[in-house]
């Protein structure tokens, strides 16, 4: 597991330099300055987005429990994990209100502080585990294709294309149900099919490889493919792009 960023936030200096002993000789777990009140607290949380507090419920002016949710309204993403120190556990109620992790209570034992951070450390593998599936969904690649054509943003499926040609300052994308008009160019789209069964049979033309029906010879090297598109459509095929592309249906 990652190291553990902590921020103890405590006015009793015997308290505090307790709670610095004991998370130093946990390997894992790297300390920043500590806060005496819950306004430098806040601001320590803000300069170093610790992954956990050591809170004390009672601190002069904000007290631990204001201080951590003002932090949890504060977390861009995913605020820190609480866990609250007080020599009086009537303070637990008001600790757990806002989804503590833990509550230790004053003078802590080893065994009980290594509950504790037992606790710490499950929470956040689970939480870092739900952070990596949602960057994992985040990164599905979909299937689909995003073209404007200046009114509206359709959702094309490549499937669905037979070949696009330019026509003036647009391409016009030729579909089994329509023909889409799109201000980005033959290039722009073939970027965005690369990898897909398209190809460039002509500096004009970009097909979709599995609508070809056909390939007749025309003149000087050059050919033409018909495709399986209700109008058997007739595309060019360049010299160049000639020899790639049979050997493309060799392969």
């Amino acid at each position: 597991m990652k190291s553990i960023h902590a921020i103890i936030a405590e006015d009793e200096q015997l308290a505090r330099e307790e709670l610095i002993y004991l998370l130093q000789n946990e390997q894992d777990v790297i300390t920043y300055p500590s806060a005496e009140t819950g306004k430098r607290l806040i601001e320590l949380y803000v300069e170093h987005e610790p992954d956990v507090i050591f809170i004390d419920v009672e601190m002069p002016g904000i007290t631990g429990v204001e201080a951590a949710k003002r932090i949890t309204e504060l977390a861009y993403n995913q605020p820190p994990l609480f866990v609250f120190t007080t020599a009086y556990d009537e303070y637990a109620v008001d600790a757990f209100e806002i989804d503590a992790t833990d509550y230790l209570l004053k003078p802590y034992s080893d065994e009980r502080f290594q509950k504790t951070m037992r606790r710490i450390r499950k929470q956040l593998v689970q939480m870092n585990e739900k952070n990596e599936q949602h960057v994992q969904q985040d990164q599905i690649p979909t299937s689909k294709l995003l073209v404007d054509d200046g009114d509206r943003m359709v959702v094309l499926s490549p499937d669905s294309i037979y070949y696009a040609v330019p026509s003036k300052r647009i391409v016009e994308i030729h579909t089994k149900d329509e023909v889409i008009k799109s201000r980005m160019t033959l290039q722009e789209l073939e970027e965005k099919l690369r990898g897909l069964s398209f190809f460039r049979t002509h500096r004009s033309y970009l097909v979709n490889l599995n609508y070809i029906h056909e390939i007749t010879p025309w003149f000087n090297g050059t050919c033409n493919v018909t495709l399986q598109d209700k109008l058997h459509t007739t595309l060019p095929v360049s010299r160049s792009a000639r020899k790639v592309l049979l050997e493309l249906f060799k392969n």
